[in-house]
């Protein structure tokens, strides 16, 4: 079975050496998809023997599909975030599921997501996130302008953790909140979805961050912050939403429809 490993970034550098290494580990051809960086991590990349390929933000969507095409001969493709590493026991694993013959179209690993903060570092949450797809089902689109879109398949969960650098700071992971919830909304605005009260998805959100999955036992207030700030990101999907029903960002609207994807991306908040 060949394994295709693939990474998108633009000025990462800072996280992805581990990234690089991780995939380099496990994966029998490499593609870095970069999105015209400047700080040297196309550098970094290539010095790993992974094959860069320049492709301009267009979104989630359009810089998966590049790395799909490019990595068309291989069974199945594993792909990490730029933020994202494996550690040995993790690669271990992963080695020895690629001798298993597998055949599920998507296998899901357990994301331990690290806040890492001036006060310290804890784990925040842990989730199950999608990161290896057999190659025929790795249809990604343009259209999927949200991080985590793939069309629905079988999928399979796996014991094996992936470490993510989730959060430095509660502002900036609110700031990243309200951009990525502009672009959901407006990704299920065009196909009709329904708007839902906010301020319940706040409360439900924050529970669910703070006292279901532990933030707030393991990191304190910190942990309420960030839990705070993902419950905000929630919220904010639906209130765009509702906006957008009333006819609000028309320009961007517009851009989505029109396939301006660019320029979408350009026009979204800093």
């Amino acid at each position: 079975m060949r394994l295709g490993g693939y990474v998108i970034h633009g000025d990462n550098a800072d996280t992805l050496g581990r990234c690089l290494e991780s995939i380099a580990a496990v994966a029998d051809e490499l593609v870095a998809v970069d999105s015209c960086s400047t700080d040297g991590s196309a550098a970094l990349a290539r010095a790993r023997g992974f094959r860069s390929v320049v492709h301009p933000w267009a979104g989630y969507g359009a810089a998966r599909a590049a790395a799909a095409r490019e990595l068309h001969s291989c069974d199945y493709i594993f792909f990490l975030d730029s933020d994202e590493w494996l550690l040995p026991d993790a690669v271990e694993a992963l080695r020895a599921w690629k001798s298993s013959a597998p055949a599920e179209p998507y296998c899901a690993l357990v994301r331990r997501d690290w806040a890492e903060l001036p006060t310290g570092r804890f784990l925040f949450r842990t989730e199950n996130h999608v990161r290896l797809v057999r190659a025929d089902h790795a249809r990604w689109d343009a259209a999927m302008i949200v991080h985590e879109a793939l069309p629905s398949a079988r999928k399979v969960y796996l014991p094996i953790a992936l470490e993510h650098r989730f959060a430095t700071d509660a502002a900036s992971l609110r700031a990243k909140a309200d951009r990525y919830a502009l672009l959901w909304a407006l990704r299920f605005h065009a196909e009709g979805r329904r708007p839902k009260r906010p301020a319940v998805q706040k409360l439900v959100h924050l529970a669910r961050e703070a006292v279901l999955k532990g933030a707030v036992f393991r990191g304190g207030l910190e942990g309420l912050r960030l839990a705070e700030a993902v419950a905000h990101h929630q919220s904010r999907k639906y209130a765009l939403l509702a906006e957008l029903r009333g006819g609000a960002y028309p320009e961007f609207v517009r851009a989505l429809r029109e396939g301006r994807l660019e320029d979408l991306y350009r026009m979204l908040p800093v």
